[in-house]
């Protein structure tokens, strides 16, 4: 599995069953580089593809039981990695917050930006 592919089963694992589109906003990935991903993933039995009922123009991908039980696993593989390192979990989980902040400032801003007067 690919890091890529792991990061559509973290956002699944929080919110099963989202439309490519929500899918690709979440992973800030664009639909032609997410399609054949989840293509792939599919073929591996991690992923379920299929259509609303309420638009068939929309694809729905939801996990599939193998994708399910991966949670799992990984949490167990998570708490063994964390015993190796020297770092208190509170430490990493400010680290991952510091980091969230720093990738919304640094993204795509969806306000007006403010102009230096010079």
């Amino acid at each position: 599995m690919t890091y890529p592919q792991y990061l559509v089963l973290v956002v699944l694992w929080e919110n099963d069953g989202m439309s490519v589109g929500e899918l690709a906003t979440a992973l800030l990935m664009d639909l032609g580089s997410i399609s054949p991903m989840l293509k792939r993933m599919e073929k591996k039995g991690l992923v379920v593809r299929g259509r609303d009922p309420n638009d068939e123009r929309r694809v729905v991908v939801s996990l599939s039981a193998s994708g399910r039980a991966l949670r799992a696993r990984t949490k167990k593989m998570l708490g063994e990695f964390y015993c190796y390192l020297s770092v208190p979990v509170e430490e990493l989980e400010d680290l991952r917050d510091r980091l969230h902040r720093f990738t919304n400032l640094a993204g795509p801003s969806t306000s007006t930006p403010i102009r230096a007067v010079v």
